[in-house]
């Protein structure tokens, strides 16, 4: 058992350490205190008292001490109030009224939570019941997110994140991601994706006004919300987003040529940006491209978006994006007349980005952190069934 100095130093403020034991059975310390006695104040009227009316004991559990569950033995007073003429119990600082466990036990639980691969082995080793496990999780995450509360920052992402599936309506349930890209964290989470979830769920939030920069997908709801509810902001398209345009037409019309997977270093090849290949990797392309005039199109298309992103300075970019434009207007290829509405259509949020050099990447790493978070449950997490939490 450990040291009565060890112990008598962890104690809560206001109590004295009376006698320990341990249970060897359970692994167990049993720990004897009671409430220093001083003058008390009514919790009805205020008023001081210092006149004894009885006494209680209340066991409460305290945080793990080296492997050993700690029980406190807490011997209070009941004080007597003249003017309400109705007895009171002196609080005990780290316990609330009520309760069963300090808060440094409810603190603990969530750190162990954060580290923990599986709840499952936070309530063996806590020897605590589920519901209790998930109701003090909550209740901290709680108390974490209302510290870091604060006005809208000035450089924001925007992002959704997929959460579940919805069984009884077979939908799927989306989630909003807002990420503090100053401060580098997740800051809330909005159930949904439309404009009037994501107004409802922020608008508690002050300083719209501050937020001078938005990054997000070529998402024409974000960017719907955005304009309406950042009044100062200036929206910046996702670079990653805009060079991924292209992808899955050059995949579906690769697919219709080969037809199979034999020609997955094909593959890689034509995703890859063409900047990076080295000569020979580049003269084998070309030359299996030369074979399918469309593919080349929609190949060299591509690769034109990449040298567009190389450009440097926004007047150059403004300029490059206009003869791109003018050069895609008389193609025959569908894909590539959409991809060339779509750019007109984001040219000022595409155009941001050489002018702020931001990207959504903090945020598509949150995301990536969520979905990590989600396979280490191995599907004993129901998504849709649970309450969205700050990660």
């Amino acid at each position: 058992m450990p040291e009565p100095s060890l112990i008598r130093s962890l104690l809560l403020p206001e109590l004295s350490l009376v006698g320990a034991h341990l249970i060897p059975q359970g692994r167990t310390m049993e720990v004897r205190t009671e409430k220093v006695a001083k003058e008390e104040y009514c919790p009805r009227c205020a008023t001081v008292s210092v006149s004894g009316y009885d006494h209680r004991r209340i066991r409460v559990k305290d945080e793990p001490l080296r492997g050993t569950q700690v029980r406190l033995i807490v011997r209070k007073r009941r004080l007597w109030c003249k003017p309400c003429r109705k007895p009171f119990t002196e609080p005990v600082p780290g316990i609330r009224k009520g309760s069963r466990h300090t808060e440094r036990y409810g603190r603990a639980i969530l750190r162990a939570c954060e580290r923990y691969s599986d709840l499952k082995q936070v309530r063996r080793d806590f020897r605590c019941s589920a519901g209790f496990l998930y109701t003090a999780l909550y209740r901290h995450l709680e108390l974490e997110r209302r510290k870091r509360l604060y006005p809208w920052p000035d450089v924001i992402g925007l992002d959704e994140h997929f959460f579940g599936r919805n069984k009884r309506l077979r939908t799927r349930d989306f989630v909003s991601m807002v990420v503090d890209f100053r401060g580098k964290r997740l800051m809330e989470l909005v159930n949904g994706r439309t404009i009037a979830e994501l107004e409802a769920s922020l608008a508690y939030i002050p300083g719209r006004e501050n937020v001078r920069l938005v990054a997000l997908d070529m998402s024409d709801i974000y960017k719907g919300f955005a304009r309406r509810f950042f009044p100062n902001a200036r929206l910046v398209a996702d670079k990653f987003h805009v060079l991924r345009l292209l992808n899955p037409a050059l995949m579906r019309r690769r697919k219709e040529i080969t037809g199979d997977r034999r020609s997955a270093a094909l593959r890689r090849l034509l995703l890859r940006n063409g900047f990076a290949l080295d000569f020979w990797q580049r003269l084998d392309l070309h030359r299996w491209l030369d074979r399918y005039p469309e593919l080349r199109e929609l190949y060299h298309a591509k690769e034109a978006l990449h040298r567009f992103y190389r450009t440097r300075g926004i007047d150059h970019a403004t300029h490059a994006l206009r003869n791109l434009a003018a050069q895609w207007a008389a193609s025959p290829i569908p894909e590539i007349q959409t991809l060339r509405r779509t750019l007109l259509r984001w040219r000022h949020e595409v155009l941001a980005y050489f002018d702020t050099g931001i990207t959504n990447g903090r945020t598509e790493g949150f995301n990536l952190k969520a979905k990590l978070v989600k396979r280490r449950a191995f599907g004993l997490i129901e998504p849709s069934e649970t309450t969205v939490c700050d990660f």
